[in-house]
């Protein structure tokens, strides 16, 4: 039987709900799960698979029989072929009701909490044009559509600056615009696609691992002051390189941090890379209360500055501060929400696995003149230790904003161990999270849940917990 064959078509299928990555969710009438892209709860369609697991099929639709009441247009011309906006069809008070009922559904289904009443979800302010980070790919062999690809036509120009298509490393969708950062983000990234064209710089060849042109990463403020433009180069040519990044200063004079590296590696990531400063300085600065964040090419902050002071302001208020608290904030990042409470308490104890994030944690403190934050670099499970807390103080509180696996289970334990009062978990995976709550809360009970929407137009969702110690 050929591979065209075991592709199967089902009718009618009604959307009933989102699941994984924010897929639509039907089911056949006898009970098999169906995944279909590009739909939204509310939908009736046609669809056929494309794939087949042991409990589930993934389909796209050939037909929508009925569309869903909350569907909208599209504002993206990309949309359906870029994987970054999957839920830009779907009302935005819709995109809220599903992800306020993921984080309910991972912490009953997987964590078996018991729950206080949730707060309704925080909307995001922007639900466009709120990313202070983008990353672009350059390729010389750039996705095609379905029309370029049955044209007779000779392909003329297969150049490319933008995203990687989904399940493909090696293709890279063409950018025209891009709705998830303010200007002048499309302007940047346009004129620098054309001006390499005009000029014959070579983009990136990923197979073949050539090319001068390799990445592009563009940053912003909350302020919209400063813009950092860093260009990644493969080849090392530095009259070419001159010839680009001399453009950019001269036409672009928001650029305060112009950029550039120079990575001959396997990968792309720069975090093992030396980040050389062209024009301008090397960091832009971000500023929160009366905070301010000198954030530079490799610095971690939240890509939603309005959007993370809300979730900081929400995680304070959790933690119930008194003013005397001991304070520890494990997974510290580069210290910025030990730095948003520092001046409440008495003092605060950061942890983080990155010795960079620790050192700008360091810098970001001593410019902010707070003087009651102490840092440490170091694995978090081999860190945060009994002998640790004996040496810095016990905590009253704890603050833990982990990554998307969650918690070690040794930081887990040394956590129940040593007893808190408060615990205030964030997190941006809710399934982890509700994984560690239900070990936590042997000794704790959950007293507020908040979800937070860090990315609107996606299925991704921020969730705070607080937690008090049982009496």
């Amino acid at each position: 039987m050929s591979k065209r064959n075991r592709h199967k078509t089902f009718e009618n299928l009604e959307v009933i709900d989102t699941g994984h990555k924010g897929k639509a969710v039907t089911k056949t009438t006898d009970g098999q799960v169906v995944f279909v892209d590009n739909a939204i709860p509310g939908d009736i369609v046609h669809a056929k698979s494309y794939k087949k697991r042991r409990r589930y099929y993934q389909a796209k639709p050939i037909e929508f029989v009925k569309l869903s009441s909350h569907r909208t247009e599209p504002v993206c011309e990309h949309f359906g072929t870029c994987g970054g906006c999957k839920w830009q069809n779907m009302e935005y008070n819709q995109q809220l009701y599903y992800k306020q009922k993921s984080v309910e559904d991972n912490l009953k289904r997987i964590g078996h909490l018991d729950l206080p009443s949730i707060s309704k979800i925080k909307a995001s302010e922007d639900i466009y044009f709120y990313r202070n980070k983008m990353e672009f790919s350059f390729s010389n062999n750039r996705w095609l559509t379905q029309k370029e690809i049955e044209s007779e036509n000779e392909i003329q120009q297969k150049n490319a600056l933008g995203f990687h298509i989904p399940g493909m490393w090696d293709k890279i969708l063409d950018l025209n615009a891009c709705h998830l950062q303010q200007d002048p983000s499309n302007a940047i990234r346009n004129e620098v696609k054309r001006f390499a064209i005009d000029n014959d710089l070579s983009f990136f060849d990923v197979k073949q691992q050539k090319g001068l042109l390799r990445t592009l990463m563009i940053r912003t403020t909350s302020t919209g002051e400063a813009v950092m433009l860093l260009i990644q180069f493969y080849d090392d040519k530095p009259a070419q390189r001159k010839l680009l990044l001399e453009h950019l200063k001269q036409s672009f004079s928001e650029i305060t941090a112009l950029l550039y590296v120079i990575n001959q590696k396997a990968n792309d990531t720069i975090y093992d890379q030396d980040v050389i400063c062209y024009h301008g300085q090397e960091f832009i600065t971000e500023v929160m209360e009366d905070l301010s964040f000198k954030i530079d090419a490799k610095s971690f902050y939240q890509t939603n500055s309005k959007q993370a002071y809300e979730l900081y302001k929400i995680t304070r208020d959790f933690a119930q501060i008194q003013g005397n608290e001991v304070v520890y904030d494990l997974y510290t990042g580069t210290g910025t929400i030990a730095q948003f409470i520092a001046k409440k308490v008495k003092k605060v104890i950061g942890i983080e696995a990155v010795t960079e994030a620790i050192e700008k944690a360091k810098l970001n403190a001593s410019d902010n003149k707070i003087d009651n934050c102490k840092f440490v670099a170091g694995d978090m499970k081999k860190v945060f230790t009994q002998e640790f807390v004996a040496k810095h103080g016990q905590p009253d509180l704890v603050i833990t904003d982990p990554p998307r696996e969650g918690m070690h289970k040794d930081v887990v334990k040394v956590l129940l161990d040593l007893k808190p009062q408060r615990i205030v978990y964030v997190s941006c995976n809710s399934a982890t999270q509700a994984r560690d709550l239900e070990i936590l809360t042997k000794s704790y009970k959950i007293t507020k849940v908040k979800p937070v929407d860090m990315f609107p137009q996606t299925h991704h969702v921020e969730n705070v917990v607080a937690l008090e110690l049982k009496s």
